[in-house]
């Protein structure tokens, strides 16, 4: 499957704010943003139109995209399904890529970054109610248990992002238990619970042309 391979700071200088890819280094001094916050390439600086319509629109959709790591075929199939069910459709699209398994384990602290979750799921490292589950876009459901490999809860990479998150705090509709390393999902995310500085309509307006 496709995906972005160049420098993720790049990506954060684009939209101009802090997307939180690369873990550790997104909070410390070293973070694109904190040091030269202005687009990339040879006329970054140089960029200063004020965006409007199609553009504010296009980069609410891209900032999302890159937040989450999904590809435009796939976000489109998630606006598709958002746009099915009842609901505010901004809002219901922010909570179907909430409750991919990837950002999950993120949010419960078992990641330091969305792309080290997506990395840790694909090599086999969670249950989902006692059945391993690799794929990074499975949809939890309220009710499920997701929890480290019994294999797994000595892994460096697992231990060193936990410590490294502890300040970070699990949102309220998850439900973590440091000693055995697993979280259930309590509830389905709201609005208010996605704490992302994104406008989500934006994107509905940009597809329903």
């Amino acid at each position: 499957m496709a995906r972005y391979t160049d420098a993720v700071c790049r990506l954060c200088r684009r939209e101009g704010m802090k997307l939180f890819l690369k873990a550790e280094r997104c909070y410390a001094e070293k973070c694109a943003i904190e040091k030269r916050n202005v687009p990339p390439g040879h006329h970054g600086k140089g960029r200063k139109a004020k965006l409007m319509g199609y553009g504010l629109q296009l980069r609410e959709k891209q900032k999302v995209k890159r937040i989450y790591g999904v590809l435009e075929s796939q976000f489109r199939r998630y606006f598709e399904s958002a746009d099915r069910q009842r609901g505010i459709t901004g809002e219901t699209l922010l909570q179907l890529l909430e409750r991919r398994l990837d950002n999950v384990a993120y949010r419960l602290g078992l990641a330091t970054s969305r792309p080290q979750a997506r990395q840790l799921v694909r090599h086999g490292h969670f249950f989902i109610n006692g059945r391993r589950v690799n794929v990074p876009s499975y949809s939890v459901r309220v009710g499920d248990v997701v929890s480290v490999r019994e294999g797994s809860r000595k892994s460096t990479s697992i231990q060193h992002a936990m410590e490294e998150v502890k300040g970070r705090g699990v949102p309220e509709w998850l439900e973590f238990d440091a000693e055995q390393m697993s979280g259930r999902i309590a509830s389905l995310p709201t609005r208010e619970q996605i704490n992302l500085p994104v406008q989500e309509q934006l994107i509905v307006e940009l597809y329903s042309k």
